[in-house]
C-alpha cells in the first residue's frame, strides 16, 4: 500500500492531476430528477454525467480543484431533454468551476500532465463545437478529448466503465 501512495506521489509532484467524475444527469424537478439520481445510484452508466476534474500541483486561491464539463445550455428544460431524447442537436455550454476538495465518491485519478493543465484545459475548450447531440458529440465525447487532450490516454471513459463493474 504504501509503494502505491510513493510512486503515485513520486509520479505527479509538481504535476496537475486529472480526475474524472460522474454526476447523475440533469433533469426536471420531479419524477426525472429522481430518475436521474437513482440510475447514478445503481451505477447505471449510460446515466451519468461526466466531467474533467483538475487538481492543480500549485492550487488557486479558495479551491483545491476546478472541473471542467459540457452539458445542454438548458439541461432542466423538458423541451431540451425532448430533443435530446430523439437524437436531435441541442446548444451545449462549456462550464469550468472551481470546487474545495475533491468529490468523495465516482472519482477516478487517471493520470497526470507534464504542462499546466488548466490552460491547456481552457485551450481546449475554445475549439470544441458546442453543439450538443447525445452519443455522438456529449459529456463522453468531451471527457474522453480532454482527457487524450491532457495526459494522452485513449478512450478513458471505457477503461473506467470495465474497471469499475459499473452496469450498462
Amino acid at each position: 500500500m504504501a509503494s502505491v501512495l510513493f510512486t503515485k506521489l513520486a509520479m505527479t509532484i509538481g504535476r496537475d492531476e486529472v480526475y474524472v467524475v460522474a454526476v447523475p444527469l440533469r433533469a426536471t424537478k420531479g419524477p426525472a430528477q429522481l430518475v436521474m439520481s437513482a440510475a447514478h445510484s445503481l451505477n447505471l452508466w449510460d446515466l451519468q454525467h461526466f466531467m474533467v476534474l483538475i487538481k492543480p500541483s500549485s492550487p488557486p486561491p479558495s479551491s483545491q480543484a476546478l472541473v471542467f464539463d459540457f452539458q445542454p445550455k438548458d439541461p432542466e428544460n423538458i423541451l431540451v431533454a425532448l430533443e435530446v431524447i430523439s437524437g436531435k442537436a441541442v446548444p451545449g455550454v462549456l462550464h469550468m468551476r472551481k470546487l474545495r476538495k475533491l468529490p468523495r465518491s465516482k472519482c477516478w485519478y487517471v493520470g497526470s500532465s507534464e504542462v499546466d493543465a488548466v490552460d491547456v484545459a481552457c485551450k481546449f475548450n475554445k475549439s470544441w463545437e458546442t453543439n450538443l447531440r447525445v452519443g455522438h458529440h456529449d459529456c463522453r465525447d468531451y471527457t474522453n478529448g480532454l482527457v487524450e487532450y491532457l495526459t494522452g490516454q485513449k478512450n478513458v471513459l471505457e477503461r473506467l466503465r470495465r474497471s469499475s463493474g459499473c452496469l450498462s
